[in-house]
Formats: structure tokens, sequence, C-alpha cells
């Protein structure tokens, strides 16, 4: 890593002949950094063979690079470039009227232009040529910045960029690294700005070669050498160049360091084949992790998928099975072609690690985990793309499983899709975050052919548009590949059975003044179309969300429930308490999960979780309860706890919304006010999950429903609101073992505003 693994001198001054030499400048940099943006005035060999000195090993690191230069080249160079190219339409620079630059290339050279070709092979390299406009260019830049995904690191100025000059001149150059304040960090940002601007075709001061009109014939060829032979000659350049007795200690040093790392790359590598290659009888060979097999529903679901082509988006109901479903159909993939590929997609961390889990059940091994928590991929990924590239076992298997977060980052995302196109497995659990924000964006740059999508819940609220790429992007037409319901599953007894009770709670008379307030502000103007009365329509909207979600009765109500089970079974074990969410209640239109892998908790949310956690414990001191929040950091050995009966009862908000498995839970006490069909589907089916230990489950939900003294004008759009609350309650009721129950409790409210629960 760049801040952690190179040692900066304080000054960030860079210098020949001193302890920090502009050479070991770039070689640390490249063996450090995933991404090298470069833009140089003049381009040839000999001004940037310095980068000969680390090159190999920033392939070796998944490293990728931009580069911007004027249009002069020599011949050499042309040809190295393009012989990343087999076809006709290479992008190429016939330039006239320049007197084109001479050199012969020397084994180093030779070696750093191997090492481009490599790059535009694998598709890591971009190039931009351009020439000055009225004489104003790029003549004499030498700018660029370093990237390893975290931090940045930037160079400017007028450094004489050749290696000669750098080694046995006395040269300088100046560094800014982004974690060194504002100012530093804002230098970086200008530097990005202006290569951008160049790079994306916006500069108005130069001229961009229409490639189409500039090529040039392949003169000549590099070797198409694998990466293991470029980081052997690396090597023995760096071996070559420790033997002159002419270099001065600090370059002797630096070339020390690069060597240190070259050598590391070559066994890392020999090591990663000997394990996946010379080895491969050690492998467990994967199985179904139960002797009953897959369900035969799962086993439709494999033969829908593969009857549209590998592509489908199963609906399946909350507990029902998906990830095994989707890895059943990884294990069919392997029975049939003896390899594994696959790229799972979750939107936490916590998903990350329960994947993992479950694809060691199967016992599918080489499992590279990407997200914000986890550092050391990139160099796991590179060389699982070096093995596919090598072609040296073509029954090669690993698995990915990145968040959202992290998939949707541009220097990631480039990595994450240069696997065998036609060979991966592309698998997207809660795949409705893929239908808005910055993932919908790249579902047309996704290129593996084999998809499935997994949800309980595909289906956006108020978003069409969403829901056509979704299910364009899955193969879908009007139906989805697979479909598997809740009915269907307590039915089948893929899910428990369960009673509901819902508990009708009316709002304080301080509440309710409030609400009806804003209520007939809201009717007021509910029909103007004009943005900012939209703008306060949502605003008010949301305020009168927070008194429904915040109903201060819903303690005592919820208080009564727990001592009601307490007298009744002794003990609260298994009991899954969702709180209301604060300030920031269920959002139909939240799609967070793009921008981050875990769910952040507001301190008005924190304050009632608290509350409701010191609820239960006043309840009874024996009762062992514990918070499970975006905070936890024992998140994983908590739900072991809560499963093993060491823990009685947790208290949650949203973390347990995107398909973290609880399947003992048996009671299930729902305080907030969602409106959100997604979220109470996953809820239901958190306390629905089957359990050896466990016949039946319980769900109590809180209902809220104002007083009846709303003035005509807002009768209507009070009875929507009711109507979108015992939305929640119809679905739940309708498949209870106790419907007329819930009929019977909301007989009042129903006939009120003329509803049904049957309809």
């Amino acid at each position: 890593m760049l801040k952690n693994d190179i040692q900066w001198p304080p000054h960030r001054r860079f210098k020949s002949r001193t302890d920090w030499e502009p050479a070991g400048f770039f070689s640390e940099c490249l063996c450090n950094s995933t991404q090298f943006d470069l833009m140089l005035g003049f381009f040839s060999s000999s001004a940037i063979s310095v980068l000969s000195d680390g090159f190999a090993s920033f392939l070796y690191g998944g490293g990728r690079m931009r580069l911007v230069i004027n249009d002069i080249l020599t011949e050499q160079d042309k040809n190295a470039i393009a012989i990343g190219k087999d076809t006709a339409d290479i992008p190429f620079f016939d330039v006239t009227d320049l007197e084109r630059l001479k050199s012969t290339l020397s084994e180093r050279d030779t070696h750093f232009f191997n090492c481009l070709a490599w790059l535009i092979r694998n598709n890591r390299l971009e190039i931009k040529i351009v020439t000055p406009k009225h004489s104003v260019g790029i003549s004499h830049t030498k700018s660029g910045a370093f990237s390893d995904g975290v931090n940045v690191v930037a160079f400017d100025g007028s450094c004489n960029f050749s290696r000669t000059a750098l080694v046995d001149n006395i040269e300088s150059l100046t560094v800014s690294c982004d974690w060194d304040g504002s100012i530093e960090l804002a230098k970086i940002e200008n530097l990005k700005e202006d290569f951008e601007t160049i790079f994306q075709e916006k500069s108005e001061n130069v001229l961009y070669l229409n490639v189409n009109d500039v090529k040039t014939r392949l003169i000549a060829s590099f070797e198409d050498k694998p990466l293991s032979d470029l980081l052997d000659d690396e090597y023995r350049i760096l071996q070559k160049d420790l033997t002159k007795n002419s270099l001065p200690n600090t370059v002797v040093n630096a070339l020390v360091k690069a060597k240190n790392r070259v050598e590391f790359a070559i066994a890392n590598l020999k090591k990663q084949k000997e394990e996946k290659i010379s080895e491969p009888s050690a492998t467990i060979e994967p199985k179904f992790p139960y002797e009953m097999g897959p369900r035969e529903y799962q086993i439709d679901a494999f033969e829908s998928w593969k009857a549209n082509k590998q592509k489908g988006l199963f609906a399946m109901a909350t507990g029902t099975g998906k990830t095994i479903t989707s890895l059943n159909c990884l294990l069919e993939i392997y029975q049939r072609l003896g390899y594994y590929k696959a790229m799972i997609l979750v939107p936490t961390i916590t998903l990350v690690e329960q994947w993992e889990e479950e694809c060691e059940k199967f016992k599918f091994d080489n499992i590279i985990k990407v997200c914000s928590k986890m550092r050391n991929w990139k160099s796991s990924v590179a060389n699982i793309r070096m093995l596919e590239m090598s072609g040296a076992n073509d029954k090669l298997s690993y698995i990915i499983i990145a968040t959202y977060a992290s998939f949707v980052r541009s220097n990631i995302f480039l990595e994450l899709s240069k696997f065998p196109k036609q060979k991966l497995l592309f698998i997207a659990d809660e795949a409705h975050n893929m239908g808005s924000g910055q993932m919908i964006n790249r579902l047309d740059e996704i290129p593996y052919l084999r998809r499935i999508g997994l949800s309980a819940t595909p289906e956006r609220q108020f978003d069409d548009s969403g829901n056509r790429r979704l299910m364009d992007f899955f193969g879908c037409t009007d139906n989805y590949t697979f479909e598997y319901s809740m009915a269907d599953a307590i039915k089948n007894g893929a899910l428990c059975r369960y009673y509901y009770y819902p508990h009708i709670v009316k709002l304080t008379d301080g509440e309710l003044e409030q609400y009806v307030e804003i209520s007939t502000k809201i009717a007021k103007i509910i029909g103007y179309k004009d943005a900012e009365s939209k703008e306060i329509l949502e605003r008010l909207f949301l305020k009168r969300k927070r008194i429904i979600h915040k109903a201060e009765n819903k303690k005592a109500v919820f208080e009564k429930i727990i001592q009601s089970r307490m007298q009744e079974k002794g003990n609260l074990k298994y009991t899954l308490v969702y709180v209301p969410e604060g300030n920031k209640p269920d959002n139909n239109e939240a799609d967070i999960f793009d921008k981050t892998d875990e769910i952040e908790t507001d301190e008005d949310t924190l304050h009632l979780i608290d509350e409701y956690t010191r609820i239960v414990r006043d309840v009874n001191s024996r009762i062992v309860v514990r918070q499970f929040t975006s905070n936890s950091k024992d998140r994983e050995p908590m739900l072991k706890d809560f499963a093993d009966g060491k823990i009685d009862v947790l208290t949650s908000m949203k973390c347990l919304d995107e398909g973290v498995d609880v399947p003992r839970s048996e009671l299930a006490i729902f305080c907030s006010s969602t409106g959100n069909p997604r979220q109470f589907i996953q809820r239901r089916g958190r306390v629905l999950r089957t359990h050896k230990d466990k016949h039946m489950a319980v769900i109590h939900d809180l209902v809220v429903v104002p007083d009846n003294c709303f003035s005509d004008d807002s009768f209507e759009l009070e009875k929507n609101l009711v109507s979108t609350e015992l939305k929640r309650v119809r679905d739940f009721a309708l498949l209870s073992e106790n419907l007329f129950d819930t009929d019977n409790e909301l007989r009042d409210v129903l006939n009120h505003y003329n509803l049904s629960i049957f309809n």
C-alpha cells in the first residue's frame, strides 16, 4: 500500500544522490499501486524506460495504466504499443511533419515495451494521443498519479524523466500525498482534474488524433510473454544493474527493494501454480451439503435457469434457501464441466461472511472476499487472472464474493470484469439493489453471460424503468425465471407456520395534534404539481411518518407483549425485536448499497434502540438481550450465541433486512411501522426459517392508527394512509394460522374506513 508500505521523506522531495532517489520513488510506487495515470509531453522509449524498475511487479499487482502523450513516437514505440492489438483496426498514429525520434532498444527498453504490450493485450492500458492547438498543449508536461484504491500520490514538474537523467544527473521532484492534509489533497485534485479534462477529450487546448485516420502498419512485434516471464526478465535486469560499480548507493538501495518485490512475486506465482495446478488431486470434491440433496423446487429452479440460456431472476420467499439454490446451479456446472467460477455480489459485509460459509458447506474453495474491510484481495485476484491468462489449468476454480459498494468503484469494477465471460457465473444476491444508483449504470458493462439474480422482492416500488432493466439483464421477458412464493413455501414445509397478532397503537394527545396539523397542510397542497410543492409535500410526509414510527405508546404495548410471553413461557429465548428507525424511517426509494456495505445508524435510532432494550431488561433481570446494529463489532458471534440460546433477545433495525440468516428465531415483535413491502416481507421471512427444534413461529405487529378526528377534506388522505399500514397486516394475516383473530382485532378500524383485510 502506498501509505504504509513505502518510507516517505518528511519533506516529500526526491533528489538524485540523496537518500531519496527519484528512481526509487517510481519503482516503489509501481510496486505498491494498482492504477497509474501518466501525462508526458514527449514520448519515447528513452523517456520512460525508468519504469522498467518495477513495471512487471505493477502488472503482477493488478495494475492498470492511462497514458496521455504528444504525437511524437519512434517507429519502435509504435510497434511495441501496437503489438497488443491483433486486428487491422488498431488506433494508431502515422504522424507527419515531425522529425521521427530514433533509438535502439536496449534489453531494458525491450522489457518495458513487452510489459506495455502485455497491458494492452489484457485491456489494462488506455492511451490518448494529442497534438497542441495553436502551439499550446502538453509539450513539456511530466505529471502523474499513483493509486492503490485507497490512497493517491501525485507528482508534477520538469524533472527529466529518462532513467539516465534520474540516475546520472542531479534531478529532483516533489510529490503530494493525499493523507497530508487539505492543501496537498487540493493539489492532487487539481492535477487529476487536468488529466481527466484531457483524457476525457474535453480540453480546448489540444487536438485529438482521429484514430481511424492515423493508422500505421505493424512493422515489428514484441514477444507475447506470460507474466511469469516478464517477472523473470525484470529480475535479471535488476541483477545486472546491481553489478554495476558506478551506481550510487542510494540508487542501489532502491534497486534492491525493487528486486525483493520481484522475488516475492515470482515465489508467490510458483506457490500458486504448485497449489492450484500441480496438486489437483488434493482438492476436496464439491458436493451438495445435505444428504437428502436439493429440494424439488431447487431442482426446478436449475432446470428453468438452464432452459433460459443460463440466465434468470429467482423470486423466492425469504427463508426458502435462495443461496443454496444458486450454489446448486454452480455445483451443476462443476459436475458437468469440472470447474466452478463465480462472482457473487451482496449488499453487506455480514452477507459476504455468510455466503463464504455457505460456499464452504459445498466444499467450494479458493474464495476471495472483496469489501471495505478486506485489504489483501488484490494480489489474490491478480494471481487468478494470471492463471486464467496462462491457460495452464483449464479446470481452474474460484469464487469471488464482493459487496455492491466495492464492485461499482471504477478501479475495482475494471479488475473484476476481466474473467472469462462465458465460463463465470454471476450471482446477484438481493438483486433488487442492481436496479438503481451506480449499479444500474454498470449493467451494460458487466460481461458475464451466466447470470442469476436472487430476491424475495425483485420488483422495485414505483420504478418501472429499473424493473425493466433488471428483467432484461437477467434474461426475463414478462415473468421471473423461477418463482417460489411464501404460500408455497409454508404449504410445502420449506418455511414454518405462524400465528400473527396485530396490536392497535394510538397516538398520544400531543402526537395526534401534530399529526392532524401536518395532515391538514398536506390536504391543502397535495394536488399541486410544481417542484416547490412536491418538495414541501415530501418533507411533510416524512415528518408525519416519523410520528407514526416513533409513537410513544408503542413502548407500553411492547412491554405488555413481552410480559405476557414471559408469563406464558418463562423466558424470551429466540426473540427478534425490530425497533422504530428514528429520524430515518423506511424509504421506499432508498438504495444505499452501491455506496456503502454497512448500514448506518443515526443517533436518534440509537436512543430508541437503547429504550427498547432497557424495557426488555426491566421485565426480568435474567433476560439476556443484545443490540444488533451496524455498530456491533461482534455480529457473527452474537448471531451464534442467539442460535445457541445464550442470548435471549436481539433488538435490531435494518441490519436484519438484507438476507442475514437467523433460523432459530421463534418470536418476532415489529415495533417499526414499515410501509415498505420489501422490509416487511424480509422481516417475516427471518422468523419463518425452519429449524429442527422449531415447530411454530409467532409474530406481534404494532399497528399505529390515528383516532378518527379528521375533517372531510382529510378523510380520503387518511384512508389511504391506513390502507397502506393495513397492507402489511393483510399480507401477514392471510397466511397465518389465525386469520380471523386479525379481522376481529381490526374490526372497528376496518368498518370506519370501509376497508377489508380480505381484498
